[in-house]
């Protein structure tokens, strides 16, 4: 039935196509599907349920929690889906759903536009823009699910649906926000925005200043106008000693940023400065060469809206302990449009001014794993106190109904009541997982 291939264990190509970018994840899927088009997507969904198959879905392959893959089942991989068309004129592109951030850039980027998309250039956009989907242009465009206009969805029942604000509404409002609960999306249209250079780069404070520096960062990113998008991390100098990094985007007139980023630049003064001009693409490859594929990662974050100086403190005892040169403690900004939408017009909820914030270990020796686990999540329950109970969906692993609850804050009847409708015997459920109550 499929125009793709199908593997299973023994076949060429079957260890590849269950690889995921963090190496902690080491699954073996009973088959895998590699999807050449929507209608193998629709033959793989209706097989596994003849068969009572565990399901996983398969974008970009950058799934840190390892739900891509599955131990057992079916893995329906999309990642051959690699479609893109662009219209210059309408500024809007129908993307398929096996792409990675670098392959929707350089199509969209020949025309000189973009659209809010995260901040590696090898995340996939499915997975990314399903959960939410922070980014360098939040500000000033909103959310990467804030962006997308309609998607093709193949359902639990493997009908092909059309969600938008015309046609499926509900579904259109859930998949924005509500992760892969619903259904395979196969394709999205997103809007675009002109987009070509901007300005970028990292600064660096000594560790004596880290106190006063993160204090300086919060106040900067809360007065942030919408073209400011800002990432602090703690993280280790090339001499291996902790330092601040503020990196920041500014993606309008070039003079006119000169003068905004004037606070990060003349603050201490900074041990390094790389803020300059530079093309769209450049700034979004700027973090891969820090978390290169096949490392070890382990990621646990909440919300926080508030650097105080108690949620300094913490950062400051775990900083002086990162565990590897891969390490960073990390506050990643939302405001600006992004917080300008309604918390329920669509299913992210996190409508207001945030950090994702907490530990991003990477490492390379597995021997390593247990020690760098357990600090990540010593450093995430010591900064509990000052987190809202709230989440990004997209920083979930299986982490149980309270954590999901936190994700989706007062749309949670709402996602629900979705869940019931479009997957009620729970079908897609290696995901930050809704569970039916029909």
């Amino acid at each position: 039935m499929l125009r793709g291939k199908l593997l299973q264990e023994g076949d060429g190509g079957y260890d590849e196509a269950r690889r995921v970018w963090n190496a902690m994840i080491n699954r073996r899927p009973g088959l895998i599907a590699r999807c050449a088009g929507t209608q193998d997507v629709v033959h793989s969904v209706r097989f596994a349920r003849e068969h009572g198959l565990l399901v996983s879905v398969r974008g970009g392959g950058h799934s840190v929690a390892g739900n891509a893959v599955c131990d057992g089942g079916l893995m329906i991989d999309l990642s051959p889906m690699k479609g893109i068309r662009t219209d210059p004129d309408r500024r809007v592109a129908w993307a398929e759903a096996g792409l990675r951030l670098s392959e929707f850039d350089r199509d969209t980027q020949a025309h000189g536009l973009a659209t809010t998309l995260g901040i590696a250039s090898d995340t996939g956009i499915a997975g990314l823009t399903l959960g939410g989907g922070y980014g360098w242009l939040n500000g000033r465009f909103g959310l990467a699910c804030d962006n997308v206009t309609s998607a093709e969805v193949v359902t639990a029942d493997g009908r092909v649906l059309t969600a938008s604000a015309t046609e499926n509404a509900d579904l259109f409002w859930g998949i924005r926000g509500g992760g892969g609960n619903f259904g395979v999306v196969t394709r999205f249209e997103y809007r675009l925005h002109p987009m070509d250079h901007v300005l970028s780069g990292m600064v660096m404070y000594p560790w004596g200043q880290a106190r006063e520096a993160l204090q300086m960062f919060h106040r900067f990113s809360i007065t942030a106008p919408d073209a400011v998008t800002t990432i602090g991390t703690i993280v280790k100098a090339p001499d291996g000693n902790s330092t601040i990094a503020i990196s920041v985007c500014y993606s309008g007139p070039v003079e006119e940023g000169e003068k905004l980023l004037e606070p990060l630049r003349s603050f201490g003064p900074p041990i390094a400065d790389t803020i300059k001009p530079m093309r769209y693409v450049e700034m979004q490859r700027a973090s891969d060469e820090h978390f290169p594929p096949g490392g070890h990662y382990y990621w646990k974050t909440s919300l926080l809206r508030d650097l105080s100086d108690g949620a300094i403190h913490v950062f400051l005892k775990y900083g002086q302990e990162l565990p590897t040169a891969q390490s960073v403690i990390f506050l990643q900004q939302l405001h600006g449009a992004a917080s300008r939408i309604g918390p329920t017009e669509t299913a992210f909820p996190h409508r207001y001014h945030n950090y994702d914030c907490g530990p991003l270990f990477g490492w390379e020796d597995p021997a390593d794993s247990e020690r760098c686990i357990r600090l990540a999540r010593d450093c995430w329950t010591a900064l509990r106190p000052f987190y809202s109970r709230s989440v990004y969906l997209n920083a979930l692993g299986e982490e149980g109904d309270p954590r999901i609850r936190e994700a989706f804050g007062p749309n949670y009847a709402g996602v629900v009541a979705l869940k019931n409708k479009y997957d009620p015997t729970n079908l897609f459920r290696l995901n930050p997982n809704i569970k039916p109550t029909v």
